[in-house]
Formats: structure tokens, C-alpha cells, sequence
């Protein structure tokens, strides 16, 4: 084994130790990369209308948080009214039921709700440290969300960074290769983004006419919990079941367990059957590789791992098929 050998095998071994350090924030950047794939179609449209790229990607990202700066707008008056409903419904819930069902189990419960809040408010204060953690994880999701927005901002910024990644890195003769691949990766990421969006959809549809069907209370903010939280596979359906089934339990435990199974039955339609074959539509992917990628994404990055296996394997599909 040559020195030469050995150096780069020493060299290849410290670049896997330095991304394995950097994970975290390359899965950060993977998601900025994901975003400003999918607004690249449309800036690239306004940039052949001569519309200067700068002024087409600020637009772009402006009109989408206008947008949902407007749906928010329209619909948090139906979201007050909904929560105010249930909190004036909480304390009489509390204890007429929660109360006596914890009495019924050897549990000593609080005399009335407000006596519940109270002990919750005093040992709120005694543990600081819980405090201290959930601010800096809501203060951390809040820096990355602001990194991983503003990586896709520059990146959309740019004109075709990756492709000008692609002609440094390739040689020439291989250049016209690695670009077919890159833009069929793109509409793969383009695909898996559509698909998630249609069966987040369906779970929200499916979600509120079994709410409307067994006279839940707020059908609406409940089904938009559940359709926002089935864009994160795995963890988010799960999640949104067990929220939903204690809030329903709190009028009926019968009314509840109803309404769980309907919500099992929505989800193993949405994982088994509609997103399957979607991403197999938009993305190419047998459905047996994406139950595969999502179970193998979720082991090793968590929520995010999740969340990015079917584009990432979708990626990595079309380079083991070439």
C-alpha cells in the first residue's frame, strides 16, 4: 500500500468524521436545498420575463408568506371562537368528569379546576430547569427555521448554484450525465413535496367529516391539528390521534374510542395505500421502498429524518437505476 494510498484513505476518514460533527446542520441545509428547489421552477419563469432574479426570488418568497399571512388572518377568527368554546367548556368538563374518573382510580384529584391550574402554575415555578429547556428548544426551532429560510434564500438567489457545483466537480465528458440527474432529482424533491401536500389534504378532509359525523366539538381547528401535523411522518399522525382522542374523551370516552379507530382507519389508508402509490405517481419510487426509506430515516435523524427520506431516496433511486 502506497503512502499516497494511505493518505487519502486517512483523508476520506476525517471528511466522514467532520460531516458526522456537522450532521445536524447539513440536515438543516438539506432542507434549505429541498425549499429552494421547489420555488426554483417559478423564479426561473420570471427571470425569462427579464424580471431581475433578486426581484423574483424576494417576490416569490414575499407573496408565499403573504399568503399564508392571509390564510392565518381569515381563519384565526373561527380558531378564537373554537378554543374560547373549549376553554368554557374545561372547567365543568374538569370537574364533572376528569375530577371523578381520577377519584374513581385511587387518584387523589383537585377539588375544582382552578385548583388544578394552580398546583400546575406552583410547580411551573419550583422547576426552573424545565422552563429553561423548553424556551431554548422553542428559541432553537425558531433560529433554525430562520437558518433554513434563509439558506434557501440565498440559494435561490444564486443563478443554478448546484449546477455550477456540477460543472466544477465532473469532468466534462460527464457533465451532461450529472445535470440530466440533478433535474430529474428535482422533480422527484418536486413530487414528493406535491404528495405530501395532497394526503395532508386527505387527512384533513377524512378527519373533519368524522369529527362533523360524531358532533365533535371545533371539527375544524382539530382537523387542521391534524392535517398540518401529517406533513411529519411517523411522529406527527401519532401525535394528532392522541391530542384528539383526550380532547374528544373529555365530552365521551365511548364518542372518543370512536373517533381514534376512525383515525387509525384515515391514517393506515393515508401510509399504506393513498401515500404509496403517490409517491410512486410523483416520484417514481416503488411503495415498498418508501414504507422502507421512511423506517430507515426515521432510525437514524428522528423527525427530520423522516421528513426527508422519500426525496432523499427518491435521489438515490435514480442514481442506483443509472
Amino acid at each position: 500500500i502506497s503512502w499516497g494510498t494511505i493518505f487519502k484513505l486517512a483523508l476520506a476518514g476525517f471528511l466522514v468524521y467532520v460531516v458526522f460533527l456537522i450532521r445536524e446542520i447539513l440536515v438543516l441545509v438539506l432542507f434549505g436545498l429541498i425549499i429552494s428547489v421547489l420555488f426554483d421552477p417559478v423564479i426561473d419563469f420570471l427571470q425569462k420575463r427579464r424580471v431581475p432574479r433578486v426581484v423574483s426570488t424576494l417576490g416569490v418568497y414575499l407573496t408565499l408568506l403573504g399568503l399564508l399571512s392571509y390564510v392565518v388572518f381569515a381563519t384565526t377568527p373561527i380558531f378564537v371562537q373554537e378554543i374560547q368554546e373549549f376553554s368554557h367548556r374545561l372547567p365543568e368538563y374538569f370537574e364533572n368528569r376528569i375530577s371523578p374518573s381520577l377519584e374513581g382510580l385511587g387518584v387523589t384529584a383537585f377539588q375544582d379546576f382552578q385548583s388544578f391550574v394552580d398546583a400546575i402554575a406552583q410547580d411551573a415555578t419550583k422547576d426552573t430547569s424545565n422552563i429553561l429547556k423548553t424556551l431554548f428548544s422553542i428559541f432553537g426551532g425558531i433560529f433554525s427555521t430562520i437558518f433554513v429560510v434563509s439558506v434557501s434564500i440565498f440559494l435561490s438567489i444564486e443563478d443554478r448554484p448546484i449546477e455550477k457545483t456540477i460543472a466544477v466537480l465532473f469532468p466534462k465528458r460527464y457533465e451532461a450525465f450529472a445535470l440530466d440527474l440533478w433535474k430529474r432529482s428535482q422533480r422527484k424533491v418536486s413530487g414528493w413535496f406535491l404528495s405530501r401536500v395532497i394526503s395532508s389534504t386527505f387527512v384533513f378532509c377524512a378527519t373533519y367529516f368524522t369529527l362533523i359525523l360524531f358532533d365533535v366539538h371545533s371539527p375544524i381547528s382539530l382537523s387542521l391539528f391534524a392535517g398540518v401535523l401529517n406533513f411529519v411522518p411517523v411522529v406527527g399522525p401519532l401525535l394528532a390521534g392522541v391530542v384528539i382522542a383526550l380532547i374528544v374523551a373529555l365530552e365521551s370516552p365511548l364518542q372518543a374510542l370512536f373517533v381514534l379507530l376512525a383515525f387509525i382507519l384515515i391514517q393506515q389508508v393515508e401510509e399504506n395505500i393513498l401515500m404509496p402509490l403517490l409517491s410512486k405517481r410523483f416520484i417514481g419510487l416503488p411503495p415498498s421502498l418508501v414504507l422502507i426509506s421512511l423506517a430507515v430515516g426515521a432510525q437514524f435523524w428522528g423527525i427530520m429524518g423522516a421528513v426527508l427520506a422519500i426525496p432523499l431516496a427518491g435521489i438515490f433511486f435514480e442514481f442506483l437505476r443509472d
